[in-house]
């Protein structure tokens, strides 16, 4: 679950949020036997197969659909989830001819480093990184981003400093670039409640009891991030083996110390960290989406739509649709992809 990073603007948005998400987590202990279940047959086949392809420091696992000669669309998970966000929406995209490349993040699935010795270091300009890479490793030289959580930070910075490589965008809760000043300032005691995870996660106990719990611990992430949100256990299990990559804990506990200024981050992203910090807006075509049963904090579209300063729409989608937009609601995800192509 992804913690937008951005200015004061955005805490009364916040403080209306947290009454929810903290009546859900005590809850949470309720939320299986109260929730609905869909039938087995409402779950989609896993898409396939995974390739490998080496990009950067990674050897990167992802799904293509489509035609090899197809206009590109990355599609880009988050945190707790894969690459099954995107099982129905990619396949949707290839048949409308597509060329669709969904990846494993870092830290997930069959994605791996390179080198024993390399940092697991999970900090938001080294996902960027990441990307361009594999857009290169693919010879890709200009995509559609469409993304959500960890992966709309990732695109919404490969949009802000590399526009060269990216057609257009779909970001899921808008403009979520910060900077580890900003998320020095601290917020209402009720407003913190919401991030009980990274202060978990910033102790020892934390690490340890996250890398013993993981399966249980981002089920309960789902359910609370998406409390409207009827998924079965085999649609969870689909996506829970991907956290079984050796680097998993490495890469989300990293993610998050870093957010917090508890790790530095590594010095040859300086230059990039600066750039972020100063909030660059975006100005390839952009569509930014929200689901009106988002359980995770976010911010309000009103808080971040200077930052897009191209031909820009916001659109809410209704439903009780929660912060795993792309699989909850595929197919607005699919019509966002397929009208901002068409600015």
């Amino acid at each position: 679950m992804d913690k937008p990073m951005t200015s004061d603007a955005i805490d009364s948005g916040r403080r209306r949020l947290i009454a929810t998400a903290g009546a859900t987590l005590a809850l949470a202990p309720f939320a299986a036997a109260l929730r609905p279940t869909l039938a087995a047959a409402a779950t989609p086949a896993a898409f396939g197969p995974v390739k490998q392809v080496k990009a950067g420091l990674l050897d990167v696992g992802y799904v293509e659909v489509g035609p090899a000669n197809g206009p590109a669309v990355i599609l880009l998970h988050g945190w707790p989830y894969d690459i099954h966000s995107f099982a129905e929406v990619a396949p949707r995209l290839g048949a409308a001819g597509y060329r669709v490349i969904v990846p494993y993040l870092r830290g997930y699935g069959t994605t791996r480093f390179l080198a024993a010795d390399t940092a697991r270091n999970g900090q938001q300009g080294v996902l960027a990184n990441d990307l361009i890479a594999l857009m290169d490793a693919l010879k890709i030289q200009k995509a559609v981003l469409g993304a959500f959580d960890w992966g709309a930070r990732t695109a919404d910075i490969a949009a802000a400093l590399w526009p060269e490589r990216v057609k257009a965008l779909v970001s899921v809760s808008g403009y979520l670039i910060g900077s580890q000043a900003g998320n020095a300032n601290p917020l209402p005691p009720k407003a913190e409640l919401a991030w009980w995870y990274q202060f978990y996660f910033a102790t020892e106990r934390g690490r340890v009891g996250y890398d013993h719990n993981r399966h249980d611990f981002n089920k309960l992430i789902w359910q609370l991030a998406s409390p409207k949100w009827a998924f079965d256990d085999a649609t969870y299990e689909r996506s829970a083996q991907s956290f079984d990559n050796p680097d998993h804990v490495a890469i989300v506990i990293s993610n998050y110390r870093w957010r917090l200024g508890l790790e530095r981050g590594e010095p040859q992203y300086d230059a990039l960290e600066q750039k972020l910090a100063a909030a660059p807006a975006i100005t390839v075509p952009t569509i930014t989406l929200e689901g009106d049963a988002n359980g995770a904090p976010h911010p309000e579209p009103a808080a971040y739509a200077a930052k897009f300063t191209g031909k820009y729409r916001h659109r809410l989608i209704e439903g009780g649709i929660g912060h795993n937009l792309p699989q909850e609601a595929p197919q607005a995800f699919v019509d966002a992809i397929r009208e901002v192509d068409s600015y």
